[in-house]
């Protein structure tokens, strides 16, 4: 398996399509974005 699979969601910030990585989402352009211990979303 490759680093990280496009999770297909948005960014927040910018609209690029986020990687998964374990229980993070990271866009290319802002870093982790969304993780685990983030219980809103």
């Amino acid at each position: 398996m490759d680093e990280g699979q496009r999770a297909g969601r948005p960014c927040p910030r910018c609209g690029t399509p986020m990687y998964h990585r374990h229980c993070k989402y990271v866009c290319p352009n802002h870093g982790v974005i969304y993780d685990c211990a983030d219980t809103f979303y």
